[in-house]
């Protein structure tokens, strides 16, 4: 499977995706970040490790694997067959209790984790933002929609979507960041890799992906998407504005 320049074995791919391709969306939301060999990224709710596998070999750049469904024992093996134990990190953790100092990464990433915790108001603040160097970003990707469900859950959406899924628009994710005292610059887009990353975890030979089948059926390409937000940290001096 070729990602961007890079060659990725299609059965180490396929079995250890978690939802649509990761690997498409890392690729295709971070085209504008600027990584140098030596930085410290902190990959988010990394899940099997393969943007984190991505990262290192794209940028030669030290990650930091954080998951909590996955353990980081797991992930370290699946490091150690791709001769990559030495750049990446593996680290159990929660998102609201993430083990690092503050201004101590380069560059915050994350593939669909994001909503299950991010769409609390003060979260990006209180726990993710302050990590970041001065300057570095933030780039997420996740399952999105297409137009907010404001008026209740269209009836064909209703025996799969549910609420606590926290899929929301674009524009509804910059509105929410741009609330922030600590990032700005915040941008939002639709990402186009969203049909061919979701056909590929349904063809995946996975439970969870079979299940998804009858979901995306009845969507039919007419509320989901899948969206891309970054936004850049502030300095001390705005921070205090």
């Amino acid at each position: 499977m070729k990602i961007g320049e890079l060659e990725f074995d299609d059965d180490m791919v396929m079995c250890n995706m978690m939802g649509p391709n990761a690997l498409r969306i890392m690729d295709e939301m971070i085209r504008d970040l600027d990584l140098k060999k030596g930085m410290r990224i902190l990959d988010l709710g990394c899940g099997k490790g393969l943007t984190s596998i991505y990262l290192a070999r794209k940028y030669d750049v030290t990650v930091y694997a954080v998951d909590l469904w996955i353990s980081a024992t797991e992930n370290y093996e699946r490091f150690k067959e791709q001769g990559l134990e030495d750049m990446i990190i593996p680290i159990h953790a929660e998102a609201h209790d993430l083990p690092f100092a503050d201004d101590f990464f380069d560059a915050v990433v994350t593939v669909d984790s994001y909503q299950y915790y991010g769409h609390e108001v003060e979260y990006l603040d209180k726990h993710l933002a302050p990590l970041l160097k001065k300057g570095g970003k933030i780039f997420v990707g996740i399952p999105g929609l297409k137009m907010e469900f404001d008026d209740g859950i269209p009836t064909v959406m209703k025996p799969y979507y549910k609420l606590e899924y926290n899929f929301h628009t674009c524009t509804w994710w910059k509105e929410l960041w741009e609330k922030s005292n600590l990032v700005e610059d915040v941008r939002c887009c639709e990402l186009d890799c969203h049909k061919r990353a979701w056909d590929e975890w349904l063809s995946c030979d996975n439970e969870h992906a079979k299940g998804d089948i009858p979901m995306m059926k009845a969507d039919a390409g007419k509320y989901y998407n899948t969206v891309s937000f970054s936004a850049v940290r502030k300095n001390k001096r705005s921070e205090q504005v």
